[in-house]
């Protein structure tokens, strides 16, 4: 007849062995977990016991059968490192295609989708369901730039075809996104015509997906995009940009008319972000795929700060349930080079510390501020030193397990590795 032991039984015959001269048994241990309430919180009997008599038997050199093994793993305590499923959030983010190939009515060689996430950026409970991309940034007219940019354009700078071909070949750029900041009536009020033409010649040049920008003078943007929307119809650009400081409903009816995707920028304002993509798609009728947000990137210190607690709020809104604000994201990144710290060659205080090489402090600069909002749940990047470009896409690939490292910048001069080690032996 087969005898039942209680957890109490065991408990007598542990206190027994601790003066006994039988093989070493941790009694002492066993008894102190069970009197403390460390073993027995809501499980039954026959799994505590279970899980005691596995611990001695171990001690005893002694093999346990199949069943009392799995009864006694059923009463492990969970791990405080142990995680579960954040099941707080309960929407997806919209998944927007940018770029159309010529089945879609475009010339576009590959399309980009960015979107899809169901939660926080390289979060345990689920994978980042498209790589984060970078558009490298290329303008209408030659501009002032930073030495350690300029020097990487100075073959390209008079054109911008030949200008978005090198970020392309050379930088591994995923998009392009051209600024027409020549229209600006302030520098040299390129007209809107003129302008059209110059995103035709960028189209022809590179054969990925294109953002197309304004000069961000209020009253010419709208005219300028337009047209730029209409010569790049079918392509599937992306207009950059909306506010509601313009005419956001010209632009937003343009993009609509000729299949293309809107970018809605806001100067850091959660509240502002919510009532342009409400406008955006109930007055202008874009449909939630066909929608980008920018909430506005600001360079490092007290504005990366502010700009971080802005995205990861709108995402974690957008997560959570709030369509309005369940839309991918965008960062101007290029911002960075807003700081004076990254480009002037020391500090103007001369009792100030050594700022370091500004031909590394720039582009890490720039790095800092992409892996930054990365993590704040930023989709899309444009940038513009190519070695920013590659460390940032190296890092991302590593933080989502990527296999296909593609994408990965390959230069003619230098390789990635050997560029961060020569920035580490500084």
């Amino acid at each position: 007849m087969t005898r039942k032991i209680k957890l109490s039984d065991l408990e007598k015959i542990l206190k027994n062995l601790q003066s006994s001269d039988a093989k070493s048994i941790d009694a002492d241990t066993l008894l102190s977990e069970m009197e403390s309430g460390k073993i027995g919180t809501g499980k039954s009997d026959e799994a505590l016991l279970a899980a005691q008599l596995s611990k001695a038997s171990k001690s005893l050199g002694c093999a346990m059968d199949d069943e009392l093994e799995i009864l006694a793993q059923s009463s492990l305590p969970m791990s405080r490192f142990d995680v579960k499923p954040f099941d707080l959030f309960s929407r997806p983010i919209q998944e927007v295609v940018l770029g159309a190939s010529q089945k879609e009515g475009g010339s576009r060689q590959k399309t980009i989708t960015i979107g899809g996430e169901r939660t926080m950026p390289y979060f345990f409970d689920g994978k980042m369901p498209h790589p984060n991309c970078v558009t490298m940034d290329v303008f209408d007219m030659p501009v002032s730039l930073a030495k350690s940019v300029r020097e990487n354009y100075d073959d390209v700078i008079n054109d911008p075809a030949e200008w978005a071909k090198k970020v392309v070949r050379d930088f591994g750029a995923d998009m392009v996104t051209i600024h027409l900041i020549s229209t600006d009536p302030n520098i040299k009020d390129t007209s809107a015509k003129d302008a059209a033409k110059t995103v035709e010649d960028v189209l022809q040049a590179v054969d990925v997906p294109i953002v197309i920008g304004g000069s961000g003078n209020p009253k010419k943007d709208p005219e300028v995009l337009e047209k730029a929307a209409e010569a790049a119809e079918g392509e599937r650009v992306l207009i950059a940009s909306a506010n509601l400081n313009m005419d956001y409903q010209r632009i937003g009816n343009a993009a609509k008319k000729y299949g293309h995707v809107i970018l809605s920028w806001t100067q850091m304002d959660i509240n502002a972000q919510k009532e342009l993509n409400r406008k955006l798609m109930r007055q202008c009728g874009i449909s939630p795929d066909s929608l980008v947000m920018d909430p506005t990137t600001a360079a490092l210190g007290y504005g990366l700060d502010y700009a971080y607690s802005n995205m990861e709020r709108i995402r974690m809104a957008g997560l959570s349930g709030d369509k309005e604000l369940a839309q991918p994201l965008s960062s101007g990144t290029t911002n960075a080079w807003g700081a004076r710290e990254a480009w002037m060659i020391s500090s103007p205080m001369p009792d100030d510390s050594d700022w370091g090489d500004r031909k590394y402090r720039g582009p890490i600069w720039e790095i800092i501020t992409g892996l930054s909002l990365a993590l704040a749940g930023n989709d899309l990047f444009m940038m513009m030193h190519p070695k920013a470009v590659s460390t940032l896409k190296q890092m991302l690939n590593l933080l989502s397990n990527a296999q296909n490292s593609e994408s990965v910048t390959k230069y003619d001069d230098e390789s990635y590795d050997a560029w961060m080690t020569e920035v580490y032996d500084v």
